[in-house]
């Protein structure tokens, strides 16, 4: 079933007819993954325990192996997300102390496998 297609941080979209663009499959499980690694745990006041909280590490010194591990871990907890093979995640910190994490999985729906890459802003 379609969602209204919402990228974390971005304003909704018009659709080709005028009304508000759906998003289906990958697109919609890539819009999932990001909300959660995006939300703070307890902010989403329903599910306490949802959300990676990557923007909490912002400021703090990084630490690209536990970044990788939170981010796994919850993207196991996304039912789009097939658990086997795991989802692959690197993360690299650059000079300047900037972390992006490349994800890598496979769509549980589809069977495709899908990859992306999320800066992580921490210093």
């Amino acid at each position: 079933m379609p969602d209204i297609q919402h990228t974390f941080g971005s304003d909704l979209t018009v659709g080709p007819t005028g009304d508000l663009a759906l998003s289906e499959t990958t697109q919609l499980t890539q819009e999932r993954v990001l909300r959660r690694l995006l939300t703070n745990a307890g902010a989403y006041i329903w599910q306490l325990s949802y959300g990676a909280g990557l923007p909490q590490a912002i400021g703090r010194p990084a630490n690209p192996d536990r970044i990788a591990a939170v981010i796994r871990a919850q993207m196991l907890q996304e039912a789009e997300v097939a658990s086997s093979p795991a989802p692959a995640v690197s993360v690299v910190q650059s000079a300047n102390g900037i972390c992006t994490a490349t994800i890598q999985y496979v769509d549980a729906e589809t069977g495709t496998t899908q990859s992306f890459t999320v800066p992580v802003g921490l210093s």
